[in-house]
């Protein structure tokens, strides 16, 4: 199936009662091939704006009746009866629901008036956010996630709607200083996280889609659109080492697909009227697949790139490329 195809296929599903009928059971699941994958992949391609309204307002819909709308840390936060899998929402899946909504133009804070003030609820003391809700009892360190965060911070420094309150402009900065904290490429230093640490040695492989998993391109990105918006700067330590080792991987800004996060993981699949928790191995779609091959030439993360080189340049100035220079990079790629 060719991208074209796959794009057709996708929009067309999502209009399909089958679409309607998943999303009426999950807003989720199951992976990757339910209707919110085939809108997040959509969105990440550029084409927001394709996703039906159909979909977009039976997607809300499913959000809204999930009976639990906060994120259960302790055992008396959880009503009995409640699927933990199904009837919650975890931080970076509500950070790209934010931003596929906002995007393809719908008002967020209206329509899941619960969502928006999730991010500033969860964020930890320094600034990231963890999916594992174990990592919130810890006393003795912060063991917060970049893949936790990222996407929260994206929905917030990255919506149409560019004026934020007190409470979101707070969240965004101390996000954004935890995104620069780690270099944008480190893992978390703590006991509590240190698988992180390990997935940490695969950030410098841009994947596409990324759907919540992280590479040194997103968080660039989202730092980048951070500074431009809040009309502040980049700390140069922070930035130049991740641009040089960008332009070493891609000398023609042209950008390889360097692995792929979704490939092998396991899903919990429907049955009869709930929910099989075995995890069996989940499925992908034509339009996944036709994008997401390793080591094949990226569209979407060549345009990406070259956004994020033109923003960083706006941000720092182009005094700072001296210094780039200086590492390897080749001037004549940055004027």
């Amino acid at each position: 199936m060719d991208v074209d195809e796959g794009v057709a296929a996708s929009v067309a599903y999502l209009s399909s009662a089958a679409a309607m009928d998943c999303l009426a059971a999950s807003a989720y699941w199951p992976k990757w091939d339910s209707p919110w994958w085939h809108m997040l992949l959509l969105h990440e391609m550029g084409e927001t704006r394709r996703i039906p309204e159909r979909a977009v307002g039976a997607f809300v819909d499913a959000l809204n009746a999930m009976p639990v709308k906060i994120f259960p840390i302790h055992e008396d936060e959880v009503p009995a009866g409640i699927d933990p899998y199904n009837d919650t929402a975890c931080h970076c899946q509500l950070g790209n629901v934010y931003r596929v909504l906002d995007a393809w133009g719908l008002d967020v804070d209206a329509a899941l008036p619960w969502v928006g003030p999730w991010f500033v609820r969860y964020q930890m003391a320094d600034g990231g956010l963890n999916c594992d809700e174990a990592a919130y009892l810890v006393a003795d360190e912060c063991p917060s996630s970049m893949v936790g965060t990222i996407a929260a911070f994206e929905a917030m420094a990255m919506r149409s709607r560019g004026d934020l309150n007190a409470a979101e402009a707070g969240f965004v900065d101390r996000a954004a200083g935890f995104m620069a904290g780690r270099r944008l490429t480190m893992g978390s230093a703590t006991r509590h996280n240190a698988a992180e640490r390990v997935a940490a040695a695969g950030w410098m492989l841009p994947c596409f889609p990324r759907f919540y998993h992280y590479d040194v391109l997103r968080g660039l990105t989202a730092l980048s659109v951070w500074a431009e918006r809040r009309g502040v700067g980049l700390a140069r330590d922070v930035v130049a080492p991740v641009v040089a080792a960008m332009d070493e991987a891609f000398p023609d800004g042209v950008v390889r697909i360097g692995r792929s996060c979704w490939a092998g993981h396991g899903t919990i699949v429907r049955s009869g009227d709930g929910w099989d928790h075995r995890r069996q191995a989940a499925v992908g779609f034509g339009l996944l697949e036709a994008v997401s091959e390793v080591g094949a030439v990226s569209p979407y993360l060549t345009r990406e790139w070259a956004g994020t080189r033109r923003r960083v340049v706006g941000v720092m100035g182009w005094g700072w490329v001296g210094r780039l220079v200086a590492m390897g990079v080749d001037r004549g790629r940055w004027s």
